[in-house]
């Protein structure tokens, strides 16, 4: 299981910023962008410059993953077939996705990231998680909000999308991960976004600028208070089980099978991070 508390969006077009990803850089998954962040007119010299360069820098335990161009458009089919050359990327981020996946994993074998971002997408939400090869899910607000000609500001608030996206990842066993939060200057915002995410479900953040790497790394990770209570409640409950018991008194709290699950899942987080 690979981490994804922090997922860099990195321009596909500029070699610079690619290299700083690769090699100064801590993010746990580094998307490397062909959408939006590339002119049309440089598109195909995204693509070249991506084929020959990610394979010959070292990644280290970076997930490497490129987002291509929504199905729909003409540049598709080309991304695809760029990624398929490429052999250290590992997933392949899908924006705008509405509709079932199976084809691009089937066709490629790469592990496959949708990006919820329009009306139709979220009506399809489940088909669209449980497609073949799909691993986490994101959602695109300031997509959303001009697919459902909404403001971004309600969409950014709008807890109803995100307890969607969780449940459905939850539902079948992928990562959900918490759209971009836009103001790079706003860091103390930045932190709050990321503790209310991490509070409804999410695993992780996507993030546009190396600042927010270190807080989405740290808000995303057990704390060492967490790592205690999950420690103690795998103990006590283990040890209940033994006498017959089903459920306890741990510090004057109720404590019982949901709680012993939710402990587990912190140790074995921990365990993955080093923690």
């Amino acid at each position: 299981m690979v981490p994804r508390r922090s997922q860099l969006f990195v321009p596909g077009n500029n070699e610079h910023m690619i290299r700083k990803a690769a090699l100064e850089l801590n993010p746990d998954s580094v998307i490397i962008d062909l959408e939006d962040a590339v002119p049309v007119n440089a598109k195909e010299d995204a693509r070249r410059l991506i084929r020959e360069l990610l394979p010959q820098l070292d990644w280290g335990n970076k997930e490497l993953c490129v987002r291509v161009n929504a199905p729909d458009t003409p540049w598709f089919y080309g991304d695809v077939d760029t990624v398929m050359r490429i052999d250290n990327v590992r997933c392949i981020v899908v924006p705008k996705a509405e509709f079932s996946l199976d084809f691009i994993y089937r066709a490629t074998g790469r592990e496959i990231e949708p990006i919820i971002e329009t009306a139709r997408g979220l009506l399809n939400l489940e088909d669209i998680v449980r497609s073949e090869g799909v691993t986490a899910v994101s959602y695109g607000v300031a997509d959303f909000a001009l697919s459902v000609g909404g403001s971004l500001q309600a969409y950014e608030s709008n807890q109803v999308i995100k307890t969607m996206v969780v449940a459905a990842a939850r539902a079948y066993g992928v990562d959900p991960i918490d759209r971009v939060y836009f103001d790079i200057k706003d860091l103390d915002g930045f932190r709050r976004d990321c503790v209310e995410a991490k509070s409804l479900g999410f695993v992780g953040k996507q993030v546009i600028h190396p600042s927010q790497i270190p807080i989405a790394n740290e808000v995303f990770s057990p704390s060492k208070e967490e790592v205690e209570w999950a420690r103690r409640v795998v103990e006590a409950y283990e040890r209940a089980v033994k006498e017959g018991r089903g459920a306890i008194n741990l510090d004057g709290k109720l404590v019982d099978y949901v709680h012993y699950r939710l402990a587990r899942r912190i140790l074995e987080i921990a365990k993955q991070l080093g923690l």
